[in-house]
């Protein structure tokens, strides 16, 4: 019997699990996927269920169901990498030959105080939750401040400002624009997006520390009544925790083929994985098409390729509420109602292929 070991069944853990659900694997390969939760939620639209326009429902897509895949539900405490067994919160443990590590990312607070105390996430399905409550109980004439102009807080905001027009909303971006990733015209969309729909825009700041209700901005306080945190990320606590080699987030840093250098039977995919590439769902279905590619060569015996192809985005979606977005694509911007509509249909598409 030989065991592969998915954890975590986001964008990347799934596209491992169908390339390597194949009619050719063989019998005596067992598969297990490792979970916190029943479902894969779409990670990329938990700002719709913060700001409340989305219920949960429509973000969740059902597990693969396959007699040669088995899901295990558990809090992973740990990694023993040299014993080659995962360890749970209740005690269990689980022997692997193979495994990825798909866990996800946490926010990154850049050790500014109150930070992690004292503001909202969006970064599992748990914490968006607990956000969509908080400023779902904020009267008529509050304020929700989102730190953090990259696409993340964006999207919170912009979908914030149509659910919630009674309410005072801003960013708060160290940068000099929102979107400072992305092309100038896309930047100059969003902002004027912003400036028209009354959101307040704040930038070149430097957010010294957090109290609460409060964001103190070059030590000037901010008041406000729920404050969102999107201004940064960094891997999951448990690859944090291994003694490997990693990047200044705590990724694991890779060799070619997506597996940790000591540990040639353990791949790394999606925002645990340090890669020329920034993080995105994109990237994690990326990785996972060349790890389920290993994986295949791992369980036949088969020699790797010399190399593989380079990690390559085509392209980034962005949505602006539910009627107007932007896109980069290869060196093309595209913005307003058509980019909203290919992110929808795009969207509508994975759900429809993975349900």
């Amino acid at each position: 019997m030989k065991r592969l070991v998915i954890l975590g069944g986001g964008y990347g853990g799934l596209r491992i699990i169908e390339r390597v659900l194949s009619p050719d694997l063989p019998d005596d390969v067992f598969i297990t996927l490792v979970d916190r939760m029943p479902f894969h939620g779409l990670k990329t639209e938990y700002y719709a269920l913060a700001a409340g326009t989305t219920p949960e429902s429509h973000l969740r897509v059902t597990f693969p169901n396959d007699p040669r895949l088995t899901i295990k539900y558990g809090e992973i405490t740990g990694l023993e990498l040299d014993e080659q067994v995962v360890n749970f919160a209740n005690g269990d443990t689980l022997s692997y030959d193979w495994l990825v590590i798909g866990l996800g990312c946490e926010d990154r607070y850049h050790d500014i105080p109150g930070a992690d105390q004292y503001t909202c996430s969006i970064q599992t399905m748990g914490a968006t939750r607990n956000t969509y409550s908080e400023i779902n109980n904020v009267n008529p004439y509050g304020t929700v401040t989102v730190v953090g102009g990259g696409l993340s807080g964006v999207e919170m905001a912009a979908e914030l400002r149509e659910s919630r027009p009674d309410l005072n909303v801003r960013i708060i971006d160290r940068g000099q624009s929102i979107l400072s990733p992305f092309p100038k015209k896309l930047q100059e969309y969003a902002s004027q997006w912003f400036i028209e729909h009354e959101v307040q825009l704040v930038s070149m700041a430097s957010v010294t520390s957090i109290e609460p209700g409060v964001v103190f901005n070059h030590n000037q306080p901010v008041e406000s009544d729920v404050i969102v945190w999107t201004a940064g990320i960094q891997a999951n606590r448990i690859v944090r925790s291994l003694p490997i080699e990693a990047d200044n987030i705590g990724r694991a840093k890779l060799n070619q083929y997506h597996q940790i250098p000591t540990h040639t039977n353990v791949y790394v995919v999606g925002d645990c994985a340090s890669t020329i590439i920034a993080p995105s769902a994109q990237t994690a279905e990326i990785q996972g098409e060349q790890i389920a590619l290993m994986l295949r060569k791992d369980i036949k015996g088969e020699e790797y390729p010399a190399s593989l192809p380079a990690l390559k985005h085509k392209g980034f979606l962005g949505s602006l509420g539910k009627k107007e977005g932007f896109a980069s694509m290869g060196k093309m911007s595209l913005v307003g109602q058509m980019a909203r509509v290919i992110k929808s249909g795009q969207l509508w598409m994975y759900k429809k292929h993975m349900g």
